[in-house]
């Protein structure tokens, strides 16, 4: 199954016999709540999520947004009424990293059908899809995590992985080279990894670019079905929108949630800058 889906494609599905559940997870970093945009429109039926009190833990030592606590996620999506049987499609506000989020972990914790709506809710507005204004109130799901579906990588591993395959690094490419880091106590990034900003997967309207295109892309820069591939980013959000770009174009890929907030949070890890892979 692919792991996007058009809106265009969601209607059709929506109007069937079996539509899937649809989780709202729009977020932005250091913004307001998306709670309330949730309530002020959102796709009809669609249950509010929140990316960080529901599909992260709190901030501290392993990252800014390390694994949530697997009851916390499990009760989470079974208000949502996530079921095993029942297909799910997350969405966002449209930059689509909060979705890919949810994404990854219920990927990773065994949903086995699970998709992001390529472009979010501006892809559907500008369907003339229609809002709801309406909570969405399920009935209560079933979903039972059970982890390791997907691939998952700590520091160490992130590090061993830079050595003996490719590890990309999802944040912007001044980031990567050291120039600035807006967020994090140190700039750079970790020895050995290969700057990839994921923002250049889409187009400017935030749609993933082809299949096709996005295999040339990762191709470049070693990542193939064959090579041994992971991702990181600040904080294991926008990497998990590189991993479900990777796995659009038929690469899998591996995730370090912790990413560059719990690297660099220890300062015994070492710290490469400039442009090239090191």
């Amino acid at each position: 199954m692919n792991a996007i889906i058009t809106a265009s494609d969601l209607m059709d599905e929506l109007a069937g016999e079996q539509p899937p559940l649809l989780l709202d997870v729009r977020y932005q970093l250091g913004g307001p709540p998306g709670r309330p945009v949730y309530e002020a429109g959102h796709l009809p039926g669609a249950v509010y999520v929140d990316l960080e009190a529901e599909l992260a833990g709190p901030a501290g030592a392993a990252g800014r947004h390390p694994l949530p606590d697997l009851s916390i996620f499990a009760a989470a999506m079974r208000r949502a009424g996530v079921r095993a049987d029942r297909r799910v499609v997350a969405y966002d506000g449209g930059q689509g990293w909060a979705a890919a989020r949810a994404w990854w972990l219920l990927r990773w914790a065994g949903h086995p059908s699970v998709r992001v709506l390529d472009g979010g809710l501006a892809a559907w507005t500008e369907h003339d899809g229609p809002l709801s204004t309406e909570t969405t109130a399920p009935p209560e799901g079933d979903f039972e995590p059970r982890p390791g579906a997907l691939p998952l990588l700590d520091a160490d591993g992130a590090a061993a992985l830079a050595r003996r395959g490719l590890l990309l690094d999802a944040r912007a490419a001044e980031r990567y080279r050291g120039e600035v880091e807006p967020i994090d106590p140190v700039a750079g990034h970790i020895p050995g990894a290969v700057s990839a900003p994921t923002m250049e997967n889409v187009t400017p309207e935030g749609r993933f670019l082809p299949a096709e295109r996005l295999a040339e892309r990762f191709a470049g820069l070693g990542a193939t079905e064959e090579a041994e591939v992971g991702v990181y980013c600040g904080s294991g959000v926008s990497a998990a929108h590189q991993v479900l770009a990777l796995a659009v174009a038929g690469v899998p890929a591996a995730l370090y949630v912790g990413s560059w907030s719990e690297w660099s949070a220890d300062s015994t890890r070492p710290v490469a800058t400039g442009p090239d892979r090191g």
